[in-house]
């Protein structure tokens, strides 16, 4: 409809407006790049997609391709690479430090070529020439019907979403535990300086405590029973100590009467037991 409108404001006005001319190329452009995308649509659903659950080691996608393409024609091809960890430990083993892929997928432009790739390849030697590292491997390749190439572009696209999303849930967890852990630090450390402030403070406010002392005497019976117990040290031949106080020093003549007093007593009982 546009462009017979266009048309006819032209033979009307019987000058070409450039306004015109612009919309008109506008349109032609669509409609080829329509029809491109028809052709494609068309050549993509006569397409044919292998999968190939091993790749050889130290195969790559242009050595694939070479191999393949002398079945075929070729249009795309997707090699998965294999886990980091697993090339780490390969290589801190000393083997091959390259790339390489578990798994991989190849799209050709016919199904019947896909098919019978698959058919003739699977569970078969790679062969070539027996110099080359490939020779005797095996193929583990497969027919996959009703697959195309936008499936496997989607299940890329989703998984690498996933590992996206989760590696932001273990990065914001990470970020959580560590401000978490910062604010206990900062906690700890306000409260130690509380404490230390407190002490400080404790420590100024304190009063003295006065002790006081008394003087006191030592008890009289102490002093009794330590002069009874120097008597009879004496009186039974011991020495006495070198801290003990020297012995009561008793005369001669009040002992001599007194042993002549008790002479004089023991006689006169003697004589009046005698008598009697």
């Amino acid at each position: 409809m546009a462009e017979e409108e266009v048309v006819e404001r032209t033979i009307s006005g019987g000058e070409e407006d450039p306004s015109s001319n612009e919309i008109i190329k506008k349109e032609e452009r669509k409609n080829k790049r329509k029809k491109r995308l028809i052709k494609e649509t068309d050549k993509a659903g006569k397409r044919g997609v292998c999968y190939l659950s091993r790749v050889p080691p130290h195969m790559d996608p242009l050595k694939l391709r070479q191999i393949l393409s002398q079945y075929g024609e070729i249009q795309r091809i997707y090699l998965t690479p294999e886990d980091p960890a697993a090339q780490l430990r390969r290589k801190k083993a000393g083997g091959f430090r390259g790339q390489e892929f578990s798994e991989g997928w190849v799209e050709f432009t016919k199904k019947s070529v896909a098919k019978r790739v698959a058919e003739m390849l699977n569970g078969e030697q790679i062969g070539g020439r027996k110099r080359s590292r490939f020779h005797y491997d095996i193929w583990n390749i497969k027919y996959l019907s009703k697959f195309k190439w936008d499936d496997l572009t989607e299940e890329i696209a989703y998984k690498n979403a996933i590992r996206e999303q989760k590696l932001a849930l273990e990065i914001s967890a990470a970020k959580r535990e560590r401000d978490f852990y910062l604010s206990k630090v900062d906690q700890s450390t306000a409260l130690s300086n509380i404490e230390e402030r407190l002490k400080k403070k404790h420590k100024a406010e304190q009063v003295r405590k006065v002790i006081r002392q008394f003087p006191q005497r030592k008890p009289v019976v102490d002093e009794m029973e330590k002069k009874s117990q120097l008597s009879r040290d004496i009186l039974a031949g011991d020495k006495p100590e070198e801290n003990s106080p020297p012995p009561l020093q008793v005369s001669e003549q009040p002992r001599n009467f007194i042993v002549e007093t008790l002479r004089t007593i023991l006689i006169k009982g003697y004589c009046c037991i005698s008598s009697v």
